[in-house]
């Protein structure tokens, strides 16, 4: 009977088991970015633990977290107004609309059209001529409804997990713990909790080290040259040039080739188009101060302990084209983790001296 009841709590935490990595598999985005969250706020949180005024811990974990959500909140928010700023800008200075307007006057005869008024716009309504646009905007409504609450969602779950890991990590790792008999288990948590603290927090150090030459080099340039030519609100387009520095292969590329476009369309509208030459330079200047420098000299310092980088930089390229964008943290999680377990765990399966097989520099 004894045999019995085992296999039937074997059987019932198999079940329980399987449940839980099916759920995992499911919000595997958001959890991997909450990872991430949580090594870029220990820090910050352990470092208002140390303070001489004993605050809760829910307190420090909720400020950690605000620590970095609010800065990137206020980023993107402050990027979009932006952006809609300068298109207005654009579009006003130059009369797009007009000239697009009298462009499609060689295709349409707009004397012919209707005037909009609110019999004639009911009219057309009533008789199905705005049928299909209609159809197109609620298709698109509803597309965009829930990619925004999926995204919130998603945000609530991340915020959720980091903030309980800062909170009950310890107690969680405790509770794994009890079941550490040989020591092994210890071990191998301890050094993988180093290396992805180094890894994952070396990431958010990165961003904020390119995230400043990049606001210097940028504003610097625009003390420098013709108010035509000037690159549009460089400490945004600087901290943006940071959070880029995240993506693999093209990085800041992302944010300084768009502007100096955007620059280039600009005077070249104007029509001084001998002023394009501030432009060239300024991408030659930014490519090799925030974009090659910073990646070659800093990079390395910044990629953990013990992990290679060129595996780091592997995982970088071929994690968000085989997970899609949260691969750029899960890949290397995936990494750390194997390699850490094939230098402290796989010697002890094996039976293998640890002191004479060991992957330090991998």
């Amino acid at each position: 009977m004894a045999d019995v009841e085992r296999t039937a709590l074997a059987l019932l935490g198999l079940g329980l088991a399987a449940v839980v990595a099916y759920v995992g598999y499911v919000f595997v985005a958001p959890l991997t970015v909450a990872v991430f969250v949580y090594y870029a706020t220990r820090p910050v949180y352990r470092r208002l633990g140390a303070l001489p005024v004993d605050l809760p811990a829910s307190l420090r974990a909720s400020v950690s977290i605000l620590f970095i959500g609010v800065p990137l909140v206020l980023l993107v928010g402050y990027t979009v107004v932006l952006v809609a700023v300068e298109t207005q800008a654009l579009v006003e200075r130059y009369r797009l609309f007009e000239t697009l307007l009298d462009g499609a006057d060689s295709y349409i005869d707009t004397d012919r059209l209707p005037d909009p008024t609110f019999e004639s716009v009911f009219e057309a309504y009533r008789s199905g001529e705005f049928d299909a646009a209609i159809g197109f905007l609620r298709q698109n409504l509803t597309a965009l409804t829930g990619f925004v609450t999926g995204f919130l969602f998603n945000l609530f779950v991340v915020t959720v997990t980091a903030y309980y890991l800062l909170v009950d990590g310890a107690r969680l790792r405790s509770y794994v713990l009890r079941y550490d008999e040989s020591g092994v288990l210890r071990r191998y948590l301890d050094a993988a909790d180093r290396e992805l603290s180094s890894v994952l927090f070396g990431n958010l150090l990165n961003v904020l080290v390119v995230g400043v030459v990049g606001v210097v080099v940028f504003t610097a340039y625009n003390a420098y040259v013709p108010a035509a030519v000037e690159i549009p609100s460089p400490a945004l387009a600087g901290a943006l040039t940071g959070v880029a520095s995240l993506i693999p292969v093209v990085g800041m590329k992302v944010v300084y080739v768009p502007l100096a476009g955007y620059v280039a369309v600009r005077t070249f509208l104007a029509g001084d188009t001998s002023l394009l030459v501030y432009v060239a330079g300024f991408v030659g200047v930014t490519a090799v101060a925030v974009d090659f420098v910073p990646d070659i000299v800093l990079r390395p310092y910044l990629s953990g302990e013990r992990t290679h980088v060129g595996l780091l930089m592997l995982a970088y390229i071929f994690g968000p084209a085989v997970f899609g964008v949260y691969g750029l943290f899960f890949a290397p999680i995936v990494l750390v983790l194997a390699l850490t377990f094939a230098d402290v765990a796989l010697p002890h399966l094996l039976g293998v001296d640890e002191e004479q097989k060991t992957l330090d520099g991998f």
